[in-house]
């Protein structure tokens, strides 16, 4: 019996969702854990969710290590905290020796401060890059050539001249190496002319395509809204191969997926923002624990893939410049480093709040939004 079989669909989920939540969760808090103790600060806690402790250990540095009951998060406390999300305990820095308060948070200048904020995004991304060239070095991926099988009646493809049997060779000046390339530049690029080179029994061909943005629907049901063309491939054991690659090629393939997930996410917050996308492509927590059940149920490497993803865009979203999010704190201290001092305690407080509200309201939409579509 495969593992967490006997809890069903449910125990999947439960699990998955947990599994890639506290990677991704450790990896961004070690990444503020390690500058700050390499920019000399000292650190009072370490922990992977939030409430009361579950089990845990002090260092000898006097770090607090533990794993908290609510799973939705983690934080690192640093030495003059006020509480887990951050701020200045004022009273605490008054009281301290000036051994300690050499170490607090508060004591370090912007520079330092501000490494430490930026260090848990990028671990995000650094673990991102770390599992793709693992994947793509030890595991490889699996490609089939670009090559047209069919071409669906009435679509763009027919519409731009495709014919089955064509081999798609380059689009708008790239060369394309396997379907799945072709398949993915499409998708971003829906009503976009596309100069697409064809090999045609030999000789080459160019056409121009504009892929049409249709709604497909995964194994699983969710939907999303891509670029088409209208071509069909046959997916056969005979036509797929696996490609592993050196660790070089691998790293590189691994920025660029990074990137590309990256690129992506910030296109498709600026067509929302403008009113060119739709909200209902927004997902919260129900959606990331219901995908993580059903990536779960693929295997192991799909939920650490899964993670990969889920990394990325949780370093993406702590360095937007809200208040209270990474890039919220980034943000004042590029204002205090121009300004040559920090903002006034009141302005800071009244910030935070706003983007607390900010995060909550959002985090509701993200929820209602989940409901809806998981009953709808």
């Amino acid at each position: 019996m495969p593992p967490f079989d006997y809890l069903g669909s449910f125990g999947y989920t439960v699990v998955g969702f947990l599994f890639v939540l506290t990677i991704v969760v450790f990896f961004h808090e070690l990444g503020h854990f390690l500058v700050g103790r390499w920019c000399g600060v000292g650190v009072k806690i370490f922990s992977v969710g939030f409430g009361p402790e579950i089990v845990g250990f002090t260092d000898r540095y006097g770090t607090r290590w533990k794993l908290s009951a609510i799973p939705l998060g983690g934080y690192v406390k640093f030495l003059g905290d006020e509480t887990e999300a951050g701020g200045t305990d004022r009273d605490a820095l008054q009281t301290m020796s000036d051994a300690e308060r050499k170490h607090a948070f508060a004591s370090k200048g912007v520079a330092a401060r501000a490494a430490i904020v930026v260090a848990g995004p990028v671990a995000n991304f650094i673990l991102a890059i770390v599992i793709f060239t693992f994947l793509f070095a030890v595991y490889g991926r699996e490609v089939t050539e670009a090559r047209v099988d069919g071409v669906a009646p009435g679509s763009a493809a027919e519409m731009a001249g495709f014919q089955p049997g064509d081999v798609i060779r380059q689009l708008d000046g790239v060369e394309i190496g396997n379907f799945g390339d072709f398949q993915r530049a499409v998708s971003i690029n829906a009503g976009t002319p596309l100069t697409i080179v064809l090999d045609r029994a030999g000789q080459s061909v160019t056409i121009v395509a504009t892929p049409v943005l249709k709604e497909s629907t995964d194994r699983f049901g969710n939907k999303q809204r891509v670029g088409q063309l209208g071509i069909q491939r046959q997916t056969t054991p005979e036509n797929i191969t696996r490609e592993r690659y050196a660790l070089p090629q691998a790293a590189l393939l691994a920025v660029q997926d990074t990137w590309f997930v990256v690129d992506r996410t910030l296109v498709y917050i600026g067509n929302l923002i403008l009113g060119n996308e739709s909200a209902d492509q927004l997902g919260g927590p129900i959606k990331v624990a219901q995908i993580s059940g059903q990536v779960a149920e693929l295997g192991l490497l799909p939920l650490i893939n899964l993670a990969a993803l889920l990394s990325i865009s949780i370093g993406l979203i702590n360095l937007f410049p809200v208040p209270i999010l990474d890039g919220g704190h980034l943000l004042f201290y590029a204002i205090e480093a121009l300004r040559g001092k920090p903002l006034p305690d009141r302005i800071q407080e009244y910030g935070f709040r706003v983007g607390f509200a900010a995060l909550m309201l959002l985090m509701l939409f993200t929820i209602v939004n989940d409901t809806h579509q998981w009953w709808g």
